[in-house]
């Protein structure tokens, strides 16, 4: 019997701000990202990049979800749109996460409403984080 042998990836990131400027950020492996905070600005705000994380998590979910379902070699694509809305009182949040799911390719209306259901409600680990109540723990050092 052959063993299974599984991946892990570093996970994690670093933002470092001065004084003045803007963070830049790092990942546990190395990537790197400036945040920009202007209206205009092209690139990331903080939460750009949570409607990214979710966006993101959301697809590979997805075809996860349709390679169990026995259907990926139908699926051509899939897209996540994510926007938010913010809360009009109370502790700065999101109060609310718009999902946008496109899946495209030879699969029927109820098959793609099961991937995307599977993917949002049981396999995203971010979408299930931001739905839970995760426990921070926070330490801060001079």
């Amino acid at each position: 019997m052959s063993e299974v042998k599984i991946k892990t990836r570093q996970m994690g990131a670093t933002a470092t701000l001065g004084r003045t400027g803007f963070p830049h950020v790092v990942s546990a492996t190395g990537g790197t990202l400036d945040i920009v905070t202007g209206a205009t600005q092209p690139g990331f705000n903080p939460l750009d990049l949570l409607y990214a994380s979710l966006s993101a998590c959301l697809t590979m979910s997805a075809r996860i979800s349709a390679s169990q379902m026995g259907v990926l070699e139908k699926l051509t694509e899939l897209t996540a749109v994510v926007t938010g809305e913010k809360a009009a009182d109370g502790l700065s949040r999101v109060q609310t996460f718009n999902i946008a799911f496109t899946i495209r390719g030879d699969i029927d209306a109820q098959t793609r409403e099961a991937i995307a259901r599977a993917a949002e409600d049981e396999i995203c680990t971010v979408s299930n984080t931001i739905r839970g109540n995760p426990d921070f723990a926070t330490t801060i050092y001079g």
